[in-house]
């Protein structure tokens, strides 16, 4: 382990570490996720089945929390990992054709908070999976693992390098894309009674959709909040989202 004092190296893109219970635990039991090493104090590594190719080692606390961004809440593991292999979104629309699990679409939001937590949503709601730009959207992490609370192993990511394009796609198998932003003039309620499979597409904080994506969707919605609050978090929006669809009958 290092010296103390000093901090080491993080992970990087290539090679991310994940921390705590939910993400490393969910990590291992991916087959799809090669996990690289592990480290872990003596309690919380012998409650886990390790395979013996897994290089593991026990550690402190403290040697932890050098491991990973300071005040990272590590619960005594930490892991290293390779990304998981690209899915792709043709294969995605075909494994979702006989059900109408929806589809988030994510218009350059890139807080790797607000995407784990959206996968949260959409591992709780029953979507298929999530679809994001390439180049504006955050790469797996620790902190975007840690917001996922397990759902980055079990939902599908996608990320496309021309949004609009995978927005056409979609349309062409069935579904009906709607755009969630503040001044549409109509509910999400009421654009959902006009369709039985939906992508439901959010922007970014703040600036929200791109003009292009917008011209992308059959409708634009809003949720019904109080005039109290202006907006929603994106991954909150989300969440509400992903339950009425849920919900309706």
């Amino acid at each position: 382990m290092a010296r103390r004092g000093h901090r080491p190296s993080q992970g990087t893109a290539g090679r991310p570490r994940f921390w705590g219970r939910h993400a490393v635990t969910a990590a291992l039991a991916n087959p799809e996720r090669r996990v690289l090493k592990i480290w872990g104090t003596r309690e919380a590594l012998s409650a886990l089945a390790l395979p013996p190719t897994l290089p593991a080692t026990v550690a402190d606390v403290a040697d932890l929390g050098r491991l990973v961004p300071a005040d990272a809440p590590h619960q005594g593991l930490v892991a290293e990992v390779e990304p998981l292999e690209d899915v792709w979104l043709g294969d995605l629309i075909e494994q979702g054709r006989d059900d109408e699990r929806p589809l988030v679409v994510l218009d350059q939001v890139t807080d790797p908070h607000n995407v784990g937590a959206i996968l949260r949503s959409a591992a709780a709601f029953g979507a298929l999976g999530i679809v994001t730009q390439d180049r504006h959207a955050p790469p797996e992490s620790g902190a975007l693992a840690r917001s996922a609370s397990g759902a980055l192993e079990t939902v599908p990511w996608v990320r496309v390098v021309n949004l609009a394009r995978a927005l056409e796609e979609m349309a062409e198998a069935g579904y009906w894309r709607i755009g969630l932003t503040g001044h549409a003039s109509q509910t999400l309620a009421q654009s959902l009674a006009n369709g039985r499979r939906f992508a439901i597409v959010l922007g970014a904080e703040g600036e929200g959709m791109r003009q292009n994506t917008e011209a992308h969707c059959d409708e634009l919605a809003k949720l019904p909040i109080s005039s109290a609050i202006e907006s929603l978090n994106v991954s909150n929006a989300a969440a509400v989202a992903l339950y009425a669809v849920a919900a309706r009958e």
